[in-house]
C-alpha cells in the first residue's frame, strides 16, 4: 500500500502538551522507524509567494530565498540547533515604546476610513507566536473600530455523560469552568463589534464555505445569531448566520469532559 505524508517539517512541529524539546523531536515523523522506508519528494515552487498585482518581483524572490535559507540552516554561524540569525533592517520594528501599536499602524493604515470594506481586511493579517500576543493585538485593533462592543459569555457545564459521583463540586464551580482555557475550547468571553473581522473555528456548512479557518466580517450582532459576510475562500460576499454551538473537547489535564456553548468565532 502506498501512503502519502504531506507537510513541511520546518513549518509545524507536533504539539506535545507540556513536552520538552526531546519529546517533540521524538514525536516527529522522521524519528519513526518507518522513516527509512520513505521516499522524500520535494516541491520547488512557492505558491504563497507568487507575484501579485503591485508587488515587487525581485523583493518577493529575495524574501522567499531568505526564508528557505533559514529553514536549511544556511544563515548564521554553524550551530547544533541553537543559533543567532540577523534579521534584515526592513523587517524589524524599531519602536521600543509601543512596538505593537507601530505594527498595527503599518498593517492597518487608515482603518477607520476602510472599516466597511471587506477587501481591506482580507488583504491584511498579523501573525503572532502565542494566543496572548494575538489577544493583545486584537484588543487594540477592536478599540480602533467604531461602534459599541457586544460581549458574549459562554454557558459552561460538566458533560452529562460523566460520572459525577464523589466529585467535589465546589472545586468545579461555574466560575472555575469559565476560567478554563483548553485546546479546542472556545473562549468564555467573546467581544465583537459591527464590521470586525473574525475567524470561523469550526466546520459548519462546507458546501456554502463555512469551514474552519474561513474569515468573515460582522454584519449584525444578535443575541443567539450573528450575521456575517464571507471574506475568503469560496462564496465571497455571501451573508451567513453563525449560531451558538455546544462543544465538548477532551483534555487529560482535567478529570472530566466540559460542555461549552459559545459562538465558534475569534477576532
Amino acid at each position: 500500500m502506498v501512503v502519502v505524508f504531506g507537510g513541511d517539517f520546518r513549518q509545524i512541529l507536533p504539539v506535545i502538551p507540556k513536552g520538552s524539546r526531546h519529546d517533540i523531536v521524538n514525536a516527529s515523523r522522521n524519528s519513526s522507524h518507518l522513516w527509512n522506508h520513505c521516499q522524500v519528494l520535494k516541491l520547488h515552487v512557492n505558491m504563497r509567494l507568487q507575484v501579485g498585482a503591485g508587488c515587487d518581483k525581485n523583493e518577493i524572490k529575495e524574501f522567499a530565498e531568505w526564508i528557505l535559507k533559514i529553514g536549511d540552516g544556511k544563515i548564521g554561524e554553524p550551530n547544533d540547533g541553537d543559533g543567532i540569525i540577523d534579521i534584515p533592517e526592513e523587517l524589524l520594528i524599531t519602536d521600543t515604546v509601543d512596538p505593537i501599536g507601530s505594527l498595527i499602524s503599518f498593517t492597518y493604515l487608515n482603518i477607520s476610513r476602510n472599516v466597511s470594506d471587506p477587501s481591506y481586511f482580507r488583504d491584511r493579517v498579523i501573525l503572532g507566536p502565542t494566543h496572548e500576543v494575538i489577544d493583545t493585538i486584537n484588543d487594540k485593533l477592536l478599540a480602533m473600530i467604531p461602534g459599541t462592543e457586544t460581549v458574549y459569555l459562554s454557558c459552561d457545564s460538566i458533560s452529562e455523560c460523566e460520572d459525577v459521583s464523589g466529585m467535589n463540586f465546589p472545586l468545579w464551580s461555574p466560575e472555575v469552568l469559565n476560567s478554563l482555557k483548553l485546546s479546542g475550547l472556545l473562549n468564555h468571553k467573546l467581544i465583537l463589534r459591527h464590521n470586525a473581522p473574525v475567524l470561523l473555528l469550526r466546520n459548519i456548512d462546507q458546501p456554502n464555505g463555512l469551514c474552519n479557518g474561513t474569515r468573515l466580517q460582522i454584519v449584525k450582532l444578535g443575541k443567539n445569531l450573528i450575521e456575517a459576510k464571507i471574506m475568503t475562500n469560496t462564496n465571497i460576499g455571501n451573508q451567513v448566520f453563525i449560531p451558538r454551538m455546544r462543544l465538548t473537547p477532551f483534555d487529560k489535564r482535567i478529570p472530566f469532559k466540559i460542555n461549552r456553548k459559545q459562538f465558534p468565532l475569534a477576532l
